[in-house]
Order: C-alpha cells, then structure tokens, then sequence
C-alpha cells in the first residue's frame, strides 16, 4: 500500500470530521461545501482502492489475507458516501454528526487498513 495515500486520506477524513462536527455543535445541517468536502474524501477513497486492486493484480499479497483487505477497502470506500445519503435524510444537526463519525470511521479504517496490508 502507498503510506503517503493512506495519511492523506486519514488526515483528509479527520478534517472533513472536524468541519462537519463543527457544524453539528453550530447546530447546523450539512451544507453544499459539507458535500464538496465528502466528495474529495470519497475520491480519495476511491483512489486508494484502485492502487489496492491493482497492487494485488500485480501479485502483491496483503500480510493478513486478501479477503479481508479487499473488504476493508471496500468498506472504507462506501463509508462516507453512505453518511452522505443519510445525512441528505436527516436534514438536522444529526446530519453532520453522521458525517463527523463517518470522517472518524475512514480514519479508523484506513489504519487498519495499513495494519492489514502489513504496515
């Protein structure tokens, strides 16, 4: 796995997490510059699991197996964008707390993530 994508996509995680919990402690829902953040999260998501696939095609092998890296980087892959849907539901405050704690999950997962690959 590429270090440097898995910190800057755990620091971008944490930071949209501040922002959106900032939101939430203002009382607000998320805004179109709350999306806008998810979205570079969610991109850089999906570009760490794009060098994860292709990584393994070249016959890289994660230290503690392929099946759970794979559902791993699915999983962080889906984890904001699916805190974006409900946060479009959830039209309050506990919209950006969903957020916030989905920013917080990708980072959590994105160290596992490391741990997995055999960091």
């Amino acid at each position: 796995m590429l270090v440097a994508l898995t910190v800057v996509t755990s620091v971008t995680a944490l930071l949209l997490a501040a922002w959106c919990g900032w939101a939430a402690y203002r009382d607000q829902s998320t805004k179109d510059w709350h999306f806008i953040g998810m979205a570079v999260v969610t991109g850089l998501a999906l570009v760490q699991l794009v060098v994860g696939i292709v990584q393994l095609a070249r016959g890289e092998k994660p230290d503690q197996g392929t099946t759970i890296f794979v559902a791993y980087l699915l999983g962080a892959f889906a984890c904001v964008p699916a805190a974006a849907f409900m946060s479009l539901a959830e039209r309050t405050r506990w919209g950006s707390v969903t957020v916030a704690a989905s920013g917080v999950v990708l980072a959590v997962l994105e160290v596992r993530l490391y741990d997995i690959w055999g960091g």
